[in-house]
């Protein structure tokens, strides 16, 4: 038996709200700090909203053909790519600024930390960039 992409994707959500579940009741147990008692709440929140958007998906047509535009449209996918590559830009000017920033007030480890993520943030853009030249 096949398991469409919808199904796939409602089990998946049950499975967030699961896990979510799990760490919440361990953390408020104080088998696990308060960070993962969050971390829980945010699972579980996230996914009875993915299943409650599923659901309706699947069960109010006006609302699943409104989806299937936003998300097969041309220039929706444009925006979002644009969106992205700006992104991308704004990151790693905030990240030069802050770790000029950082560096000036004399906070070697977060200048060390920015410059890292920007130094990451170029290998991907070359690599992905590679990668596309070769695909397109």
């Amino acid at each position: 038996m096949k398991c469409s992409n919808a199904m796939k994707r409602m089990i998946l959500s049950i499975a967030w709200i699961i896990v979510g579940a799990v760490i919440l009741v361990l953390a408020l147990f104080g088998k696990l700090d308060e960070f993962w008692s969050g971390f829980g709440g945010a699972l579980v929140a996230v996914g009875v909203l993915q299943l409650i958007r599923h659901i309706r998906y699947r069960t109010n047509e006006e609302y699943k053909e409104k989806v299937d535009v936003e998300v097969n449209d041309e220039r929706n996918k444009y925006l979002s790519s644009q969106a992205w590559a700006w992104t991308g830009y704004i990151f790693v000017l905030c990240a030069a600024v802050a770790a000029i920033t950082f560096r000036v007030m004399g906070k070697d480890e977060l200048c060390s930390l920015c410059a890292a993520a920007i130094s990451l943030m170029c290998v991907i853009y070359f690599v992905a960039y590679m990668i596309l030249k070769r695909k397109y």
